[in-house]
C-alpha cells in the first residue's frame, strides 16, 4: 500500500511539471519577428527612419512649392486610381476617394515637401526657377519611386496586417487556451493540495502503522517467548501425563482388583443402612425413655422444690458470731450434699425483763437442697440444670429467686456484670445449656426454636424491659389470651425476640438491666422494685416422625420481701417506696395462696389476683414443675426478714402439686 501511494504522488508531480511548462510556452510571442508584435503606432515608429531618409534626399532636390501646390497635389492623386481599383471595391469619401488613398496620399505630398526642402537647402545642384519642366521630370522621377516604395509598403503592410490578424487571432485561441489551462492548473493545485493532504495523512497512518508494528513485533517476540515457554510446558505435562497414564493403568488394575471388594462393600452398606435404621428407632424409644425416666425423676424430687441459698459476708460487713448459721450434713456424711440448714436467734425481749443472759432460740429447716456461702455459680446452676432439661422435652419450667433486699436474689437469676464466666447467673448459664443440647438434638432429626421476652411488674403494672427508642410508653402491657380459646398467654405491646445464640441473650439482658425499676432502700443502695419476668418460649419438632413439643421457660427475680414497721414515720418521699412495698407483699403472699390452692386441689386458685400470679398460671399448674430459691443474708441484723423467708419458703416445700405432663402434639 505504501508503494503504490508514493507511485501516486510521482505521476501527479510529473503531470503538475508538464502542464505548468505549457502555460509558460503559451504566454510567449508566436513568432520570433518583431513585426507580429506591432500595432499601428509601433508601424508610424518604424517608418520614421525612412522619412529621414527621405527627408536627406529632399535636401539636395530642394523645389519652392509655393508656388504650385494645387496641381501638385491633382498629380499626386491620379495614379492612386489604378492600385485602388485592383484591390475592388472600398468605401469612398464624399470625392470618391477611399481613407486609405487619402492617407497614401497625404503621407507621399508630405514625403515629397520633405525632399525638395531638403534638396533646395544643398543649393549644389538646383535646376534654376525658369527650369520647370526639368524640375517636373525629376519630382515626376522622385513620385514614381514613391509610388513603388508605397506599394511595396502597402503589400508590406497587407502582410504584416495578415500576420497581425493571424496572430491576435493565435492569441486569442492562446488566451483561450490558457483560461483552460489556468481552470486545469487550479484543478491540478487542489488536486495536489488534497493529495498533498492525503499524502500527510497517509504519512500520520504510515508513523501509526510502524509504531503499530512495532508493538506487533514486541507482541511477537513475548509471543515466542511465551510460546517456547508453553513449549517447555507442554514437554512437562507431556511426562507428567505419561507418567499419570502409567499410574492410571496401575489404577485400574487395582480397581479391577476393587470392584469385587466394592461390591461386598455396597452389601455390607445396604445392610448398615438397615440396621442405622433400627438403630435410629432404637435411639428415638431410648430418647422417649430417657425423657420418661428423667420426669420421674424430677416428679421423685418433687414438682415443686425448694433451695435455700445463703450469699456470703461482702466487705465492710460485720461478720456473724460463731454458731449463728450451721449446716448440718446428709445421712451420708460431709460427702452428702447439705439439705439442712440451722439458724440461732436470742430473745432480746426475755433478757431485758429478767436482766439474765438472753436465751438462744435455734430454729431448723430442712430444703431439697442448701447452699452455704463458699458455693459457686456453676455449683448452683448443675442442680437445677436437669430441670432446664425438663424445659426441653416440652415440660413447664418456672424458677423463682425469692427473699429479702440484698439476699443476692439478682446475683443468683443474672450474675454480676462485667463479663467474668465464674460469676454467671442462672439465665445465661441456662441458654447456654438450651442451645447446647439442642445442637446435640439436631443430629437426631429435631430442630428447636427459642422466643424470649422481659417484663416486670411494677406496682401491679407490667413493663416490657426490651422496649427500645420511641417503643418506651408507647401503650400499656397487658396479660391476654394469645387466641381465643387457648390456653397461652401473652403480653401485648411487649417485644418478643427469636434468640439463637448466647451474645443476643447477653444482649438483651443488658437492655432489661438498664430498664428495670430500682430505688434506694435501707436494706440495700439500688434495691430492685419489681418482678423481673424472663420468659422463654421452646418449639422443638422432630419432621420425620410427625413430633412436637412447646413448653415455656420462666426465669423470674422477685423484688425484695421486706416487712413494713408499723411505727415508722414517713415523708412524701418515703410514701412511693411504702406503696411499692405493699404492692409487693401482696403479689408474694397471692403466689403463695396460690401454691398452697395448687397443693390443696382447691377447685377456685385466685391467679387473677395478682398479675405475677396470672402471668406464670400455665407454670405454676399440675402440668408444671416449680423451683424457688430462698436467699437469705448472713448478717445477724437481718435474722427477723430471714426467719420471714425460711417460713415461707418451708410452706411451698411442704406442697404437692401432682404429676407433670409434657405438651406434645
Amino acid at each position: 500500500d505504501k508503494l503504490q501511494v508514493q507511485r501516486k504522488v510521482l505521476a501527479v508531480k510529473r503531470n503538475f511539471e508538464l502542464k505548468t511548462t505549457l502555460v509558460k510556452a503559451s504566454s510567449r510571442p508566436p513568432l520570433s519577428g518583431s513585426r507580429l508584435k506591432r500595432g499601428p503606432d509601433q508601424m508610424k515608429e518604424a517608418l520614421e527612419p525612412a522619412k529621414k531618409r527621405t527627408r536627406g534626399l529632399g535636401a539636395v532636390t530642394k523645389i519652392d512649392t509655393s508656388r504650385s501646390k494645387g496641381p501638385l497635389l491633382s498629380s499626386l492623386s491620379q495614379p492612386q486610381g489604378p492600385t485602388a481599383a485592383q484591390k475592388g471595391p472600398k468605401k469612398t469619401g464624399p470625392r470618391g476617394c477611399t481613407a486609405r488613398q487619402k492617407t497614401s496620399a497625404a503621407f507621399l505630398l508630405l514625403t515629397c515637401a520633405s525632399s525638395v526642402s531638403m534638396v533646395a537647402g544643398k543649393r549644389p545642384g538646383k535646376r534654376p526657377d525658369w527650369d520647370l519642366k526639368g524640375q517636373l521630370c525629376d519630382l515626376t522621377e522622385e513620385l514614381k519611386c514613391y509610388r513603388e516604395k508605397t506599394q511595396k509598403l502597402d503589400q508590406e503592410n497587407q502582410g504584416l496586417q495578415e500576420q497581425l490578424k493571424e496572430a491576435q487571432e493565435q492569441a486569442a485561441a492562446l488566451g483561450t487556451e490558457r483560461n483552460t489551462l489556468e481552470g486545469e492548473l487550479a484543478s491540478v493545485r487542489t488536486q495536489a493540495e488534497q493529495c498533498q493532504q492525503k499524502l500527510e495523512a497517509l504519512c500520520a497512518r504510515v508513523l501509526e502503522l510502524e509504531e503499530w508494528l512495532g508493538t506487533k513485533e514486541n507482541l511477537i517476540q513475548e509471543l515466542q517467548k511465551e510460546q517456547l515457554e508453553l513449549q517447555e510446558e507442554r514437554k512437562a505435562l507431556a511426562t507428567r501425563l505419561e507418567e499419570q497414564e502409567r499410574r492410571l493403568q496401575a489404577s485400574e488394575a487395582a480397581l479391577l482388583s476393587n470392584e469385587s471388594e466394592v461390591v461386598c462393600l455396597r452389601q455390607k452398606t445396604a445392610a448398615q443402612v438397615t440396621l442405622l435404621a433400627e438403630q435410629g428407632d432404637r435411639l428415638h424409644g431410648l430418647e422417649m425413655e430417657r425423657r420418661r425416666l428423667h420426669n420421674q425423676l424430677q416428679e421423685l424430687k418433687g414438682n415443686i422444690r425448694v433451695f435455700c441459698r445463703v450469699r456470703p459476708v461482702l466487705a465492710g460487713e460485720p461478720t456473724p458470731s460463731p454458731g449463728f448459721l450451721l449446716f448440718p450434713h446428709g445421712p451420708a456424711g460431709p460427702s452428702d450434699p447439705p439439705t439442712r440448714l440451722s439458724l440461732s436467734r436470742s430473745d432480746d425481749r426475755r433478757s431485758t425483763l429478767t436482766r439474765a443472759p438472753a436465751p438462744t432460740t435455734r430454729h431448723d429447716f430442712s430444703f431439697d437442697r442448701v447452699f452455704p456461702p463458699g458455693s459457686k455459680q456453676e455449683e448452683v446452676f448443675e442442680e437445677i440444670s436437669m430441670l432446664v432439661q425438663s424445659a426441653l422435652d416440652g415440660y413447664p419450667v418456672c424458677i423463682f429467686a425469692y427473699g429479702q433486699t440484698g439476699s443476692g436474689k439478682t446475683f443468683t437469676m443474672e450474675g454480676r456484670p462485667g463479663g467474668d464466666p465464674q460469676l454467671e447467673g442462672l439465665i445465661p448459664r441456662a441458654m447456654r445449656h438450651l442451645f447446647s443440647v439442642a445442637q446435640e438434638m439436631s443430629g437426631q432429626g429435631w430442630t428447636y426454636s427459642f422466643v424470649a421476652s422481659y417484663v416486670e411488674i411494677y406496682n401491679e403494672t407490667v413493663r416490657d424491659l426490651l422496649a427500645t427508642g420511641t417503643r418506651k410508653g408507647q401503650g400499656e402491657c397487658e396479660i391476654r389470651r394469645a387466641r381465643p380459646g387457648s390456653e397461652e398467654l401473652t403480653v401485648t405491646n411487649a417485644r418478643y425476640v427469636p434468640v439463637s445464640c448466647e451474645r443476643e441473650v447477653e444482649a438483651l439482658l443488658h437492655l432489661a438491666h438498664q430498664n428495670r425499676a430500682v430505688a434506694r432502700t435501707a436494706q440495700n443502695e439500688r434495691s430492685s422494685r419489681s418482678h423481673s419476668v424472663f420468659q422463654l418460649q421452646i418449639s422443638g419438632e422432630h419432621a420425620a416422625r410427625g413430633l412436637q413439643c412447646v413448653a415455656p421457660l420462666n426465669l423470674v427475680d422477685l423484688a425484695g420481701s421486706e416487712r413494713l414497721d408499723p411505727g415508722l414515720t414517713l415523708g412524701p418521699g418515703e410514701r412511693d417506696r411504702l406503696r411499692e412495698t405493699q404492692s409487693i407483699n401482696s403479689s408474694l403472699s397471692t403466689l403463695g395462696l396460690v401454691i398452697m390452692a395448687l397443693s390443696n386441689k382447691e377447685s377456685h386458685v385466685p391467679y387473677r389476683n395478682s398479675k405475677l400470679t396470672y402471668l406464670l398460671q400455665n407454670s405454676l399448674g399440675g402440668s408444671a414443675k416449680m423451683l424457688m430459691f430462698v436467699n437469705i443474708s448472713p448478717l445477724e441484723e437481718n435474722v427477723s426478714e430471714s426467719l420471714n423467708s425460711l417460713r415461707f419458703a418451708s410452706k411451698v416445700n411442704q406442697c404437692v402439686i401432682g404429676t407433670a405432663q409434657a405438651n406434645k402434639k
